[in-house]
């Protein structure tokens, strides 16, 4: 027998741990709630090291903060555990692409390369011409729930297409598109809008309804605005600033294959 009783529960357990962590670290980057964890994480260490150093008052107040403040973490993180349950509840693991895809292996040999130049170039074109656009890109979460709500479609990303769907007289121009795997799979898609009272008034529904899908799912949002112009990138229920072009590429491709 070795110094340490390590058994075959004791690795899965390891594994649906550190699966958890990651979700959970998915959920959250880039959002105000990391601070909240931290700082819950701050409390319970210092209440441990209050246990240890038997200093009974103050780990007593600690332990009762942190047993009485499940109910309160509940109702702070509605919308984080609701987007982390949908992110479960959504993600496809039917497919190997998808399933290998969550367990980060093989990534190179499984992810179906995304035309981020194609979408990014007709974006700009767009925007030249100040024609609103909404694309959503899909990535683990599967967008079938959504996609529902508009026509049905199975075209291969190019520049023509997207520009023509966009063009203001086209019947399929209302609501957005969704990609998956380099395909449009849907037209005219209706986005749940965001309930979030701290997005800036002079954004319209094209932005509302990108911030309120990218809340629910870790889709990506490219919006071009009818009135200026302007592109924006939504991930995570926020805005993704970029000073170039070029630095815009990057940090979809990146997104796009995380």
């Amino acid at each position: 027998m070795g110094f340490i009783d390590f058994s075959f529960l004791d690795i899965l357990d390891i594994i649906l741990v550190a699966a958890l962590l990651y979700y959970t670290y998915k959920l959250l980057k880039g959002t105000v709630a990391i601070n909240i964890v931290i700082g819950i994480a701050l409390i319970f260490i210092i209440w441990k090291i209050t246990q240890a150093l038997h200093m009974e008052m103050l780990s007593g107040i600690l332990g009762y903060l942190l047993s009485g403040g499940v109910i309160a973490l509940l109702i702070v993180f509605q919308q984080e555990i609701r987007k982390f349950l949908l992110m479960i509840g959504t993600t496809n693991f039917s497919t190997r692409k998808s399933f290998l895809n969550q367990l980060k292996f093989l990534q190179s040999e499984i992810n179906t390369e995304i035309d981020t130049g194609t979408i990014l170039e007709a974006s700009v074109n767009l925007s030249k011409t100040k024609t609103g656009a909404l694309i959503v890109i899909e990535r683990t979460n599967n967008l079938d729930f959504i996609a529902t709500t508009g026509d049905k479609m199975n075209a291969q990303v190019n520049i023509a297409i997207l520009e023509s769907i966009f063009y203001k007289n086209s019947p399929l121009h209302d609501g957005a598109i969704i990609i998956r795997d380099n395909y449009i799979v849907a037209t005219r898609v209706i986005l749940p809008i965001t309930e979030n009272s701290q997005i800036p008034l002079r954004f319209g529904l094209r932005h509302r309804a990108a911030i309120g899908i990218s809340e629910r799912t870790d889709a990506l949002c490219l919006v071009v605005s009818e009135e200026t112009g302007a592109i924006s990138y939504i991930k995570d229920g926020g805005f993704e600033l970029f000073d170039t072009f070029e630095e815009l590429s990057k940090k979809i491709q990146e997104d796009v294959m995380a």
